[in-house]
């Protein structure tokens, strides 16, 4: 099936494009798919926990179907696709799957991750050779070897299109992931996906194409707003037990900026090979958060880690 040329609506300016989110059960990945679905594109979603059946996360409170269901709601098309990414069977069955349907794909985001529930017990806080191996390297394989398998499976299909865009998903930017990330395995799986966008736009600029990392700041996700027994509606209650909650933003302020880029027309030029912070796409296309603010955690984390910190609504 060839790109199609029919005009498009100023509001929607996706319409016509196929998306893929890969980790698009909750948080970024939920709302990065649903402001592409609003912005006109069909979007397949996928993840592990369905309404049959629950991944390791152990959150049943989210499912890919919602997700789905979420971007039919916003105006674009939804198909969910349950998907474990580090089996590189149903993966090549997912991509021959939109082949089949569609023909092409215009846009990767590359979101997998699912290791939230290792970090508090086996990571954080701990030397690396404290960290059960086993929980490393689990780290490893759900935010590295998936992201591989993926990209890897997927990208004969995004050649096709007439402007490739693939978008990896991480926890800061390339400028701040200098620091050492606590961890040695959460330091590997969180830089892992700068270096693939770097690679990869390598590689893609020759088909036009654009590879970009990006990341949320401190993310109001639903499992996040659990942990701090809060909601969106109530979530500022959270920074009395942890003020730099202050600072926190929605997984739609990233979305928002991605689905920006991918609308760019430059975005080959500005992004690729790039990494980006959600305060970064904010200030280039103009997005606001949620709650019409636009808050920027890295800066306000590096001057923190820097000795000069100031108040979190300084940075919003």
């Amino acid at each position: 099936m060839e790109n199609d040329t029919t005009p498009q609506d100023a509001s929607r300016p996706l319409t016509n494009r196929i998306a893929l989110v890969a980790g698009a059960t909750r948080g970024a990945g939920r709302a990065l798919a649903v402001e592409l679905g609003r912005a006109g594109a069909t979007v397949y979603v996928t993840g592990r926990t369905t309404r049959d059946r629950v991944s390791e996360v152990g959150r049943a409170t989210e499912t890919i179907e919602e997700t789905a269901e979420l971007i039919d709601a916003a105006g674009g098309t939804g198909i969910a696709v349950p998907t474990d990414h580090l089996d590189e069977d149903q993966v090549r069955a997912l991509v021959e799957r939109i082949d089949r349907e569609q023909g092409r794909l215009d846009i990767l985001v590359n979101d997998l991750w699912g290791g939230e529930h290792l970090l508090v017990g086996s990571v954080f806080g701990k030397k690396s050779w404290d960290t059960p191996l086993a929980d490393g390297l689990r780290i490893l394989e759900l935010g590295v070897r998936s992201h591989v398998i993926t990209a890897a499976l997927a990208l004969p299909l995004l050649v096709r299109s007439d402007a490739p865009l693939l978008v990896e998903v991480t926890d800061g930017t390339a400028e701040f992931n200098r620091r050492y990330r606590d961890n040695l395995y959460y330091d590997l799986a969180k830089t892992a996906p700068i270096r693939i966008a770097y690679g990869l736009g390598e590689e893609l600029a020759e088909y036009g194409g654009t590879a970009v990392s990006v990341t949320p700041g401190f993310l109001r996700s639903e499992q996040m707003l659990a942990h701090f027994g809060v909601t969106e509606e109530n979530w500022r209650d959270a920074a009395a037990k942890e003020p730099d909650f202050a600072i926190a933003e929605s997984p739609y302020y990233l979305a928002r900026g991605v689905a920006a880029l991918a609308a760019d027309a430059e975005r080959a030029a500005r992004w690729n090979r790039k990494s980006a912070s959600s305060a970064e796409l904010a200030k280039v296309y103009g997005v606001r958060d949620v709650d019409g603010s636009r808050p920027d955690a890295w800066a306000y984390f590096t001057d923190k880690f820097d000795g000069k910190p100031g108040a979190p609504d300084d940075y919003r």
